[in-house]
């Protein structure tokens, strides 16, 4: 990758430069720590790409025509999901769920339901540490591979995306993905549903400016409630559908997009 190659390059070119002249050393070791922040800053920002390939659109055809994808996270919840579940059915939408290792576990015969009833069911860690983007390389492994085989063993699907907790991740990432056949997918647009309780503003910010090509998210687990304490999936995702009809847009599944491509 030619972060890489670029990152060891000036490592060893501020290496022989500091020995050659030493007085040179405070801008040897400020370019390697600008260069560190720039690698730190691209971890922390989900649509990067300089820490690898990441799906921030639909790629290829699925890109260019009236195609979109909504994604949802954090689930399968036990009290949320089958809720959304009927949602999509009243409008034959099909959705791309990122669950998490653990919940999976917890309930299998739900997450056979979701992919029963035409979603599929992508890679979102094991057990979703905050603090993922902090793991070494061996610990970001070991969530990836569980989560792997918890959903394929649970569902009968392998995973072929993985969405990093909160779309946060770190150089060693790349690698694990490529070991375990897995694309990253962030997202174009996200509501921040986790933290909003308005459904009119989720909703403003998915349906601003919305496109085909463009990935969506929302959340069943971990999500926000409205004022009535109701989640406010229930009320954003039946109104971005109505937008999506009027606009002539169709909600598929990232791995349709990928078979697509």
């Amino acid at each position: 990758m030619m972060w890489k190659i670029s990152t060891a390059a000036l490592h060893v070119t501020a290496a022989a430069a500091t020995v050659v002249n030493p007085h040179v050393w405070p801008w040897a070791l400020g370019a390697v720590a600008a260069n560190h922040a720039t690698i730190t800053a691209a971890g922390l920002w989900p649509r990067s790409t300089l820490l690898g390939p990441n799906w921030t659109r639909l790629p290829g055809s699925a890109g260019t025509d009236r195609s979109v994808a909504v994604s949802i996270d954090d689930g399968p919840d036990a009290a949320v999901t089958p809720r959304v579940l009927e949602i999509l059915d009243q409008y034959d939408a099909q959705a791309t769920f990122f669950c998490i290792g653990t919940r999976v576990l917890q309930r299998r015969e739900l997450a056979r339901e979701i992919v029963a009833r035409g979603h599929t069911i992508e890679n979102h860690s094991f057990s979703h540490p905050n603090y993922f983007s902090l793991l070494g390389p061996r610990a970001m492994d070991a969530q990836v591979a569980a989560g792997q085989d918890v959903i394929a063993t649970v569902t009968g699907y392998t995973p072929h995306f993985f969405r990093a907790p909160a779309g946060l991740r770190n150089p060693f990432l790349d690698t694990v993905l490529r070991r375990h056949g897995l694309q990253l997918a962030s997202w174009t647009r996200r509501g921040f549903d986790t933290v909003t309780n308005d459904a009119d503003t989720v909703l403003e910010r998915l349906a601003h400016g919305l496109a085909g090509g463009d990935i969506l998210v929302l959340h069943d687990g971990n999500g926000a409630r409205d004022l009535a304490g109701q989640p406010v999936i229930y009320d954003v995702l039946p109104r971005l559908l109505d937008h999506l009809v009027a606009r002539n847009l169709t909600p598929i599944t990232l791995r349709a997009a990928l078979s697509a491509n």
